[in-house]
Formats: structure tokens, sequence, C-alpha cells
């Protein structure tokens, strides 16, 4: 059964914007929103996790949980998905300092 998702992406190559558009819909840059099935959605989600290179992507999809949804993370971010009593909480890491 088809699903609505969201995936949101910051510095992604460009053949990963390519595959997430011939899929999904671009409304504004870096974010892609479609209705596709959960096989689709798990495909989708291993290339653009596999090509994330320096960048950075989020994913959202309806889930059998108390929340209704489920966060996938992929690259490296300050904003962390922790699980709190089957919970999906983000968690905050703190900004480490420039180095000279």
């Amino acid at each position: 059964m088809a699903s609505m998702i969201v995936i949101s992406t910051t510095a992604v190559p460009d053949h990963v914007r390519g595959a997430l558009s011939r899929w999904l819909v671009e409304p504004a840059p870096g974010l892609y929103v479609g209705t596709v099935s959960a096989r689709v959605r798990d495909q989708l989600w291993s290339a653009v996790s596999q090509c994330i290179a320096d960048g950075a992507a989020v994913c959202l999809h309806p889930d059998d949980n108390e929340q209704g949804f489920t966060i996938r993370t992929a690259g490296e971010r300050r904003r962390h998905v922790t699980d709190f009593d089957g919970l999906q909480l983000i968690r905050f890491l703190p900004e480490l300092p420039p180095q000279p």
C-alpha cells in the first residue's frame, strides 16, 4: 500500500537529487514529497543514505507506532533521533569549537 513520505536533503550530490526527483515532487529546494510504496521508499532511502557524502538527509514516513510516523536520518548533523520509551525525540549535540 502506498503512503506519503517526506525527505529533506542538505548539500547532497546532484545524482541523489536526480534520483529523488524521479519519484517525488520537489516543492522547495532539498524538500521532496510523494506517495510511494514501502519497497520504493526503502530503496530510495538506501540510495540516499549510501551516497550522502558530506551532506545530510531526513526521511519521515507513516508507521504503526504511538507517533504515527518514523524518522530516519543520514549524514552528520547536530540533531540526532533518540528513542525514549518508544518515542522518537530529537537530541541536540553540542557545537564543536572551530578547528585552528
